[in-house]
C-alpha cells in the first residue's frame, strides 16, 4: 500500500535564510578586518559580555570548584564512555604499505589536524555533553591545539560546568565567546589562539551558516540544520515509550522534526493520542518548543510492512533512527541511511546524546544518504605516500609518459621521460601516446 499519513506537516525545516546569510557575511567580513577588537565589540553585544576571554587555569580551576561532585562524577561517567568509543574508532584507522608492482612501494598515514575549534552552545541549555562529544574526540585524535569556545551568560560567563567537561575531556584553551564571533576567533586566530584546521559542535542558524561560509578555509564537520529523530515502530511497542521518545526530541527547538514510521493503525493512533497531554506536562520553554515542533513539522506514517517502513526511513535519512520493533537484527541489517541507529527500547536517542559513548553530533536534513556524524575520523586526514627503486619505476614511467602524450599533457611525459634516460641509459622505450 501507499503510505498513509496519519499525521502530515505543514512546515518544512530550513538551516538558513538569505537574512542570515548576508548578516553572518557583514559580521565576518568585520571581524576578519578588525580582528580582535571587532570580535569583542559583537561579544558585548551579542552576549552582553565583557568579562576575560580566554579563561586562565585560575578561572578554569574556580569554574571547577562550583560544580557540585554529583555532576563532576556523571560527566566523568559520560567523558569515559565517549573516550572509550573513539579510541575504539582510532583503533580501525590504520598507516598501510604495500609493493604496487615490484619495487614501488605505496601507502597511507592517518594524520591528525594539529587545532580543532569546538563550539559548544551555552544559551538556552548548558550543552554539557556537546563539550564532552566534540573535545574528547578531537583529543583522542591527536590534535595538538583544541579550543573550547562556548557563549557566557550575560555578566557571568561560561556555565562552570561546560568549562569543568570542556577541561576534563582535553581542552588546551577555552575560550568565552558565542555565536559567529566565536567561530570567527577560532578561524582567524584572534586572541593568540592558533588558526582553526577543523571547527566541530552544534549550534544555532548563525553559528552553522558561519561555518558554511567558511567552509574551505577551515575544514568543518558538516552543515546542520535543526535536529531530527525517527522512530520504527511495531505492534509490539510500547506506545507510552514512543510518545515519551518523541516527545524528548521535539524539545529541541520549535522546528525540530519528529517522526513515528509504524505498519499498527492502533499504535499510532494511541500514540497521536498521548503526546499533547506529555507536551502539556513539560516545563514552559521546552513546551513550546516541542508544541510548535509537533503541530508544524512532526508526521506520523502507516505502512504496509517492515520493509516498507524501512524504506521511509531511508527515504528520510533521519539524524537519529531508534527502532522499536521485533527482530532487531534484521533492523540493524537493512537499514542504510541515519545519523545514528538505537536498538530496541532499552536505549534511547538521550542516551546517544548524553552519556552512552556515541557521538551525539551528527547529520541532520536528509545528510546521512552520504556522510555519518562526528568521530575521531573528522579530525584526521588521510594520506598517502610512494617511494620506489629505479627498476620498479620503468613501467610506471613508460605507461606514464604514453598516458600523458593521450592526453596532451607533455610535461607530464617529459617527467617520466627523464628518469627513464637517467635510470636505463641505451635502452629504447617506446614512449609515443597509447592508441
Amino acid at each position: 500500500m501507499a503510505r498513509d499519513y496519519l499525521k502530515k506537516a505543514t512546515m518544512t525545516a530550513q538551516s538558513g535564510s538569505d537574512e542570515v546569510r548576508e548578516t553572518v557575511m557583514n559580521i565576518l567580513a568585520d571581524i576578519e578586518a578588525g580582528g580582535d577588537e571587532a570580535a569583542l565589540k559583537y561579544a558585548a553585544k551579542f552576549d552582553n559580555y565583557e568579562g576575560p576571554v580566554l579563561l586562565s587555569a585560575d578561572e578554569i580551576a574556580a569554574a571547577s570548584a562550583k560544580v557540585p561532585q554529583k555532576l563532576k562524577d556523571d560527566i566523568a561517567f559520560a567523558h569515559s564512555n565517549v573516550q572509550r568509543f573513539a579510541e575504539l574508532q582510532k583503533s580501525t584507522m590504520t598507516d598501510v604499505e604495500t609493493e604496487i608492482v615490484p619495487g614501488l612501494i605505496a601507502g597511507q598515514k592517518a594524520i591528525p589536524v594539529r587545532a580543532a575549534g569546538c563550539y559548544v552552545p551555552g544559551g538556552r541549555y548548558s550543552h554539557i555533553a556537546s563539550a564532552i562529544m566534540t573535545v574528547t574526540t578531537a583529543k583522542v585524535a591527536g590534535c595538538e591545539n583544541i579550543v573550547a569556545c562556548s557563549p557566557p551568560r550575560p555578566n557571568e560567563g561560561i556555565a562552570p560546568a561546560i568549562i569543568y567537561a570542556a577541561h576534563l575531556a582535553g581542552a588546551t584553551q577555552i575560550l568565552s565567546m558565542g555565536g559567529v564571533q566565536g567561530i570567527a576567533a577560532m578561524t582567524f586566530g584572534l586572541f593568540g589562539l592558533p588558526k582553526a584546521d577543523i571547527l566541530v559542535g552544534p549550534g544555532n542558524q548563525f553559528v552553522a551558516e558561519a561555518k558554511r561560509f567558511l567552509f574551505g578555509r577551515v575544514g568543518i564537520d558538516m552543515v546542520a540544520g535543526p535536529t531530527d529523530s525517527l522512530i520504527l515502530a511495531d505492534a509490539t511497542a510500547d506506545a507510552h515509550i514512543v510518545a515519551t521518545d518523541l516527545v524528548s526530541q521535539a524539545e529541541h527547538g520549535y522546528n525540530s522534526p519528529v517522526w513515528l514510521v509504524t505498519d499498527d493503525r492502533a499504535l499510532a493512533e494511541k500514540v497521536m493520542g498521548m503526546v499533547p497531554d506529555m507536551i502539556a506536562d513539560l516545563p514552559e520553554l521546552n513546551r513550546m518548543n516541542a508544541e510548535a515542533a509537533w503541530r508544524d513539522y512532526a508526521e506520523v506514517i502507516l505502512c504496509a510492512d517492515r520493509e516498507e517502513m524501512a524504506a521511509c526511513s531511508d527515504d528520510y535519512a533521519p539524524e537519529h533512527l531508534t527502532v522499536q520493533a521485533e527482530d532487531l537484527d534484521w533492523w540493524l541489517d537493512r537499514l542504510q541511511c541515519y545519523g545514528s541507529l538505537f536498538l530496541g527500547e532499552e536505549t534511547t536517542v538521550s542516551y546517544g546524546d548524553k552519556a552512552s559513548g556515541t557521538n551525539h553530533v551528527l547529520p541532520t536534513s536528509s545528510s546521512a544518504k552520504y556522510t555519518g556524524g562526528l568521530s575521531v575520523h573528522k579530525y584526521m586526514k588521510i594520506v598517502t605516500w610512494q617511494r620506489g627503486t629505479q627498476e620498479g619505476t620503468k613501467d610506471v614511467a613508460i605507461a606514464t609518459a604514453r598516458i600523458s602524450r593521450l592526453e596532451g599533457m607533455e610535461g607530464h611525459a617529459r617527467a617520466a621521460d627523464v628518469r627513464l634516460a637517467k635510470y636505463f641509459p641505451g635502452e629504447n622505450f617506446d614512449l609515443t601516446a597509447a592508441e
